[in-house]
C-alpha cells in the first residue's frame, strides 16, 4: 500500500519522536542525494522507485534550498503532454515525475515489465508534511482561492502543530505582470520556504514551476487536487477504487460538469496510445 512504509512515522506520539527519527538528515548536500532513475513513457519520462524513495528524495533535496520542481503525473498530464511538445519537455525536465495515476504505473509494467508502485499525490502530500515537520523545513502554498488557503492554514495548524508554514499566496485569475512575478518570487524567497506546494491544476502549475526554476529558492511540488482532499473539502475514493485504478470515477461523481469531458477524452486517448505503443514494441521491432 502506498505510504505503508511511513505508518511508523504517523504512529509516533510526539514531535521529539519524529525529530529523533530524522536526526540522520541534519545535514543536506546535493552531493549526498542520489538521483532517481527515469524511464521514457508515452512521450514523457517517469521517475521510478519505491514510495519511500520518493518521499526521502524530495525531502532531502528540499533541504538543500536549490531551486527545482517535482510533478505528479497522471493520465491527464500525459495526454496534455502528448499534444504539446513544449509541455512534455517541461514535465520531463522536472527533478522528479512521480506516477500519481495508477494507469501510468500499469503502463510501466505492460511496456517494460517494471513493477512500479503508484505514488499518489493524496498519500505523498501528507507524508511530506509529516517529514517537513520533523525536519523543520518551512513550507509555502501557492495557488488556490483565498478561502481554500485560509482553510488549509487552519487545518494544518491543528493536524500538524509543529509544521512551519512560511506563507501562502492566492494569485489572481489572470496572467501576472513581470513586476507581480518579481514580488511573489521575493516574497517566497524571503519567507525561507524550502518546499513550495503549488495548487494551480494541470498544466498551469507545471508551467509556473518551470518558469520559476532558478528564481524560487525551493523545491516546488505541484499537488493540484490533493490539497482539497487533505483538508476535507473533497472526499477521497474508497480503497478498493484506488487499487482498481478507478479513483477518477469517484472524482467524476463529485465534479461531473468539470470532469466528464476531460475523462471521456483523456482516458480513451491514453488507452489508444498505450495499445499502439505495445503493438509497436511487441510486433514491429
Amino acid at each position: 500500500m502506498p505510504g505503508k512504509s511511513l505508518n511508523k512515522l504517523k504512529s509516533m506520539n510526539s514531535y521529539n519522536d519524529l525529530h529523533a527519527h530524522y536526526s540522520t538528515y541534519n545535514n543536506f548536500s546535493i552531493g549526498s542525494i542520489s538521483p532517481m532513475k527515469k524511464i521514457p513513457l508515452l512521450g514523457i519520462t517517469i521517475t521510478t522507485g519505491s514510495y519511500k524513495d520518493f518521499v526521502q528524495n524530495i525531502i532531502q533535496f528540499a533541504g538543500t534550498g536549490i531551486s527545482d520542481y517535482a510533478c505528479l503525473a497522471n493520465v491527464h498530464m500525459l495526454i496534455e503532454a502528448h499534444f504539446d511538445r513544449k509541455f512534455a519537455d517541461i514535465v520531463s525536465s522536472a527533478r522528479i515525475i512521480a506516477p500519481d495515476g495508477k494507469p501510468l504505473a500499469w503502463a510501466l509494467g505492460i511496456l517494460y515489465g517494471i513493477r512500479q508502485p503508484r505514488v499518489a499525490g493524496m498519500d505523498l502530500f501528507p507524508d511530506l508534511l509529516i517529514e517537513a515537520s520533523a525536519k523543520q523545513l518551512p513550507v509555502y502554498f501557492y495557488g488556490g482561492t483565498v478561502s481554500l488557503l485560509d482553510k488549509t492554514v487552519q487545518h494544518l495548524k491543528t493536524k500538524y502543530p509543529h509544521l512551519n508554514i512560511a506563507g501562502s499566496y492566492s494569485p489572481p485569475f489572470r496572467k501576472l505582470s513581470s513586476q507581480e512575478d518579481d514580488r511573489i518570487v521575493q516574497q517566497i524567497n524571503n519567507s525561507g520556504a524550502h518546499l513550495v506546494f503549488v495548487v494551480l491544476g494541470c498544466p498551469k502549475q507545471e508551467k509556473w514551476m518551470a518558469s520559476m526554476k532558478g528564481r524560487v529558492n525551493a523545491l516546488m511540488v505541484g499537488i493540484g487536487g490533493a490539497l482539497p482532499v487533505l483538508i476535507g473539502v473533497h472526499k477521497r475514493a474508497p480503497l478498493w477504487m484506488q487499487y482498481a485504478g478507478l479513483e477518477w470515477m469517484f472524482r467524476l461523481t463529485q465534479e461531473p460538469t468539470r470532469l466528464f469531458r476531460r475523462y471521456s477524452i483523456t482516458n480513451s486517448l491514453f488507452i489508444y496510445i498505450l495499445i499502439k505503443e505495445y503493438i509497436k514494441n511487441k510486433f514491429l521491432k
